[in-house]
């Protein structure tokens, strides 16, 4: 469920510039026409319930949602017809829904995603600038996990060279436990292709001279950036989870969230 189209977060690494998904003035957020209209005559048509996903190549939240309450309208509209919900997103003001969550999760699976890649509220705003920094993102994981709505994070893409070290993965597990996250799903590195690599050797430039050429010399036009250091951090990364009774793996977080409803809901992560 995409019910805006483009964002304008600003984050330099993000994958839905790529020319594949042919998102024309893509920082320009502009809603589709009739969304509310079109997302009831899809509910209304379906003769089993599932769980709906959105976020994933335009955040429900951005900051115009705050005034037409698109996203809001669709999480009522999927309580009234009873379907789970899985939101991905960058933004505190999922938590203004907590109200239509919490009836969403009476009957039907809720899962939230938001990304979290560094710890740092300084380094955030420089990477991802037009966003809630990330203290403000752990705020949120606190009162949705304190209102019983399951929530996590998604540690990814973890920049290399910027974001992989030890301090700042480690730092963000803490976090994560601290303010109630019950999962961190991660992928050390970052993807870059077509377009998007463009707009993100640039936006190394004017923020991190020099940084451009590294990249260049470790990966070439690899479309998978892996971190250099994937190896060390994902052992850092499992140990410190496991130690914290944080979930990691793809299958156990979808078996947690589904918990208590049966076997008759899809399964959408």
């Amino acid at each position: 469920m995409n019910i805006y189209k483009g964002c304008c977060h600003g984050c330099i690494y993000c994958d839905s510039r790529s020319e594949c998904y042919r998102v024309e003035n893509f920082d320009e957020v502009r809603a589709k026409e009739n969304a509310l209209a079109l997302i009831a005559r899809e509910l209304t048509s379906k003769r089993r319930t599932g769980v709906i996903g959105t976020g994933a190549m335009s955040d429900p939240y951005n900051p115009f949602e705050k005034e037409y309450r698109l996203t809001r309208g669709a999480l009522e509209l999927i309580n009234t017809h009873r379907f789970g919900i899985s939101i991905a997103t960058k933004s505190d003001l999922i938590t203004r829904d907590i109200d239509v969550l919490k009836s969403i999760k009476s009957h039907s699976p809720v899962l939230i995603k938001i990304t979290i890649t560094t710890a740092n509220d300084m380094l955030c705003q420089k990477i991802e600038p037009h966003v809630a920094v990330a203290s403000r993102r752990f705020s949120a994981i606190k009162e949705l996990s304190e209102n019983g709505i399951f929530t996590g994070i998604l540690l990814m893409p973890v920049l290399p060279f910027l974001e992989d070290n030890d301090s700042n993965i480690s730092e963000i597990i803490q976090l994560a436990y601290k303010n109630g996250a019950k999962f961190i799903y991660t992928a050390f590195g970052v993807t870059l292709r077509q377009n998007q690599r463009d707009w993100y050797y640039k936006k190394l430039d004017e923020h991190f001279p020099a940084l451009k050429q590294k990249y260049i010399n470790q990966f070439g036009n690899d479309y998978e950036c892996r971190s250099p250091r994937a190896k060390a951090l994902w052992q850092l990364f499992q140990k410190q989870c496991d130690r914290l009774g944080i979930l990691y793996k793809m299958e156990d977080i979808i078996n947690a969230y589904k918990q208590g409803y049966g076997n008759n809901q899809l399964s959408l992560f």
